[in-house]
């Protein structure tokens, strides 16, 4: 009985109590998955194989970043940078979902550095805006095209899903013309 007459006395303080309770809520219900594993596997830029507890294989695709494609210019080169930011380190992973192929996508955090962001700092994959949240990542995506590092030091880079969309559409012509 104190508490609510103490409250109704003071609706700012109960208003305040309020709001703090619905943030604990809200935040708690959105706590970050941390995995750790030991990266066994880089795929390409933003793809790699992790092995956690020794045993079970997951594959992580980095949150927020797309890469170029092995194929595509500076898709190697991207492809060897993850790999010297992770390859056979123990990580952790941040994750933020499951993707519809059944990899988990998240961020990669290395020795206390966040490998996603390095990657596009390299100048080694974009600040992929259809799943943007984080918008730092823009700033250093342009501060990365400032310098000219990377894929930035081509004058006009393909980005991986217009080389990807461009690649479907020409398995289509071949098709169609057959």
């Amino acid at each position: 009985m104190f508490a609510h007459s103490h409250f109704m006395k003071h609706p700012l303080r109960f208003s305040i109590a309020l709001i703090i309770l619905l943030i604990s809520i809200k935040t708690s219900s959105y706590a970050a998955e941390i995995i750790e594993g030991r990266v066994v596997g880089v795929h390409d830029g933003d793809t790699v194989t992790l092995l956690v507890n020794g045993r079970q294989r997951m594959k992580i695709r980095l949150a927020q970043i797309d890469a170029p494609e092995v194929s595509q210019a500076f898709g190697q080169r991207s492809q060897q940078s993850l790999s010297e930011l992770v390859f056979n380190k123990t990580v952790h992973i941040n994750k933020e979902t499951t993707d519809r192929y059944g990899r988990t996508v998240g961020t990669i955090i290395v020795n206390g550095v966040d490998a996603n962001k390095e990657q596009i700092k390299r100048g080694m994959a974009w600040a992929y805006r259809h799943y943007l949240h984080d918008q730092s990542l823009i700033q250093i995506e342009e501060d990365a095209q400032r310098l000219k590092v990377g894929l930035w030091s081509e004058n006009n880079p393909t980005p991986p899903w217009e080389f990807r969309h461009a690649g479907k559409k020409a398995k289509r012509a071949w098709f169609d013309w057959s």
